[in-house]
């Protein structure tokens, strides 16, 4: 059976299995490969032997790559967008700031450079980033009520100057895609999981009897969760649906904290395990977070998305495929990668704001790619560099709502990704439509897998970012 019938069959398989399992979600019908897609055509993709993504964390495009020369940035903004209001629809005066905020009270109602008050080198505080306030915020692809939503204020609208960053340089020399959203509404945890298997995670035996131990939301009428309800999964009428922070059930984790019941869907670990493509996803701090001294400090456990599935839990096989982030620096200086890399790096290192700070993080990237760049898999290696989600930061470009390339889990808001390569485009800015499935896509057909979903299955793989090359990766 060919490459292309089998992504047919799944997608149709796919959508049968959705709807007899959660009415509310939207199916997708079964549809061609991607155009250009042929039996054995891998176009760009085909001198591509090491994928390594990097998952960086909270960081909308506009907030980092807002005024990228080429690139549909701020200036490009509508006045609607720019112009934030109040949840009742009316245009704020000056730009309110939560309490103790650096960033003075008088700002006009429009995007501002936050190093004038915060340098880049500084931490921000951190802004509210879940699954229902998005939605809000987005309102309806008017991207208009970041500021209303956030817990932040004005600080959603805030921007670094693209200039100034240091992988920006690399972005200028090799591909920006300016046209990459994050696949799910909200944070780290669900994004995390649509990254490793395209869907949104079910809780088994959820309660729902509205007492403490019941992590459904309760929303209000303005679409908003109600004070104390602002829960774990989606509220009861849409089903026991994971979308909030919630923690593993295996270690490492925190004791009593909220916890999702091992998780048995197919990963894209499980498809490449078993086609013995080779591949690890390595983390900051692993090594540490498993020792009897337990995590060190930000470590994040709701960024380990595999060690939510009985496949991954401590003892089993696919345990092995969980690394530390020393191990990938290792196997980049040695030349030693596998096929497909997940680089995550600790929370001191991820660019996520409260807890570190943006150049930290962009430090930590270069020399990360550095480490690539000098080893000996660099001639066949690619490297994706993306952010998880937009971390509560405003961004003026609407998420595609196409039956298509969407569904009732978003996309999200944009997010830089930036695509690095001897075999990449140079000084390119690519507006093809992904989302963070497009990874998912990638690494399918490139190693001939199936597509996990209905979502993946439609999604546009990163080929238009690479030179075009024959079936021997030849120019």
């Amino acid at each position: 059976m060919t490459r292309s019938l089998r992504r047919v069959l799944a997608i149709a398989i796919g959508s049968i299995t959705v709807l007899a399992a959660a009415p509310i979600f939207t199916a997708v019908g079964a549809s061609a490969a991607q155009e250009g897609e042929g039996e054995g055509d891998l176009g760009g993709l085909a001198g591509i032997n090491h994928l390594v993504v990097i998952y960086d964390e909270n960081r909308s495009f506009d907030n980092l790559y807002g005024s990228f020369p080429g690139a549909n940035g701020i200036s490009n903004a509508s006045a609607t967008s720019t112009r934030q209001v109040t949840l009742t629809g009316t245009p704020y005066t000056t730009l309110p700031q939560a309490t103790g905020s650096p960033i003075p009270l008088n700002l006009p109602n429009r995007p501002f450079d936050i190093t004038k008050y915060v340098p880049a080198d500084q931490k921000t505080r951190d802004l509210v980033h879940r699954y229902y306030q998005e939605q809000v915020q987005i309102d309806g692809g008017k991207m208009d009520k970041f500021v209303a939503v956030s817990d932040a204020a004005g600080l959603a609208v805030g921007y670094y100057p693209t200039a100034n960053l240091p992988i920006a340089k690399e972005a200028a020399k090799y591909v920006l895609a300016d046209k990459f959203f994050h696949a799910a509404f909200g944070g780290s945890f669900l994004n995390h999981q649509w990254l490793v298997c395209a869907c949104t995670p079910v809780y088994a035996g959820a309660v729902k009897d509205g007492s403490s131990n019941d992590l459904h939301t309760v929303l209000g009428a303005d679409g908003l969760p109600i004070k104390g309800k602002d829960g774990q999964l989606t509220t009861v009428a849409a089903g026991d649906y994971a979308v909030n922070t919630i923690f593993p059930a295996s270690a490492p984790t925190i004791s009593g904290a909220a916890q999702l019941p091992l998780l048995t869907n197919k990963t894209i670990g499980d498809e490449l395990s078993e086609e013995d493509v080779n591949w690890a996803w390595y983390s900051g701090g692993w090594n540490a977070a498993n020792s009897p001294a337990g995590a060190p400090n930000l470590f994040q456990f709701h960024h380990q998305p595999f060690n939510y599935y009985s496949n991954y839990a401590p003892g089993m096989p696919g345990r092995a495929h969980l690394k530390d982030e020393t191990d990938f620096i290792a196997a980049a200086k040695a030349g030693t990668l596998p096929a497909v890399s997940f680089v995550k790096p600790i929370g001191a290192d991820n660019e996520h704001p409260g807890y570190t700070d943006l150049i930290t993080g962009e430090r930590h990237l270069m020399a990360l790619i550095d480490d690539v760049r000098n080893g000996a898999n660099w001639k066949d290696t690619a490297i994706v560099i993306t952010y998880d989600e937009h971390g509560g930061f405003w961004d003026h470009v609407a998420p595609p709502t196409s039956r298509k390339h969407s569904d009732i889990w978003g996309p999200g808001s944009r997010v830089p990704t930036i695509i690095i390569s001897p075999l990449a485009k140079q000084h390119f800015v690519d507006h093809t439509l992904y989302d963070t499935t497009s990874i998912l896509a990638t690494i399918e057909h490139r190693w001939d897998l199936e597509p996990l979903g209905t979502r993946d299955a439609h999604a546009r793989d990163l080929r238009n970012a690479f030179t075009r090359r024959d079936e021997n990766g030849n120019d």
